[in-house]
């Protein structure tokens, strides 16, 4: 396992020890990450974005898509079924899963779809219109300074 020391950002940034954090959390996890259900993230414009997993065998109301904390959590559980199956060859892996995605700040889930035994989940990155760049007009005019008072 590497460890990354980020006590230089500390000392250069104010705010950012989340990011630290996560990138802590992600290198602690990196090995031990399952590889099941398959899935593919793939970015469908600028700020957006879809997250598709290869989810053969479980219908839709088996699946559950929700967002806890800055994080996408998808969860699949299987039914019980009535009659046991016998197979002679199980290549279809329909066993329970979690997996998690962990969502940069302003990236909101627009809506999810299972089609053809695939899940995709639709993220759009939203920036409120307090941080996007803004012209600021500039006058020609003077406008007389405002006089200081005294609180004497």
């Amino acid at each position: 396992m590497r460890h990354f020391d980020f006590s230089p950002l500390y000392r250069a940034t104010v705010g950012f020890d989340q990011v630290a954090d996560m990138m802590d959390r992600i290198m602690a996890s990196d090995g031990g990450q399952p590889s099941y259900p398959p899935y593919n993230i793939e970015k469908t414009a600028d700020d957006s974005y879809r997250i598709s997993l290869a989810v053969a065998g479980f219908a839709s109301d088996e699946l559950n898509v929700e967002v806890k904390e800055r994080a996408l959590v998808v969860t699949g559980r299987k039914r019980d079924e009535e009659a046991p199956r016998e197979y002679l060859h199980r290549g279809i892996a329909t066993r329970a899963f979690d997996r998690k995605f962990q969502l940069a700040d302003h990236v909101v889930v627009k809506g999810a779809s299972h089609v053809d035994g695939m899940l995709h989940i639709d993220l759009d990155r939203e920036i409120p219109d307090i941080l996007k760049p803004r012209r600021i007009e500039i006058s020609g005019t003077a406008e007389p300074a405002l006089e200081a008072k005294s609180v004497n």
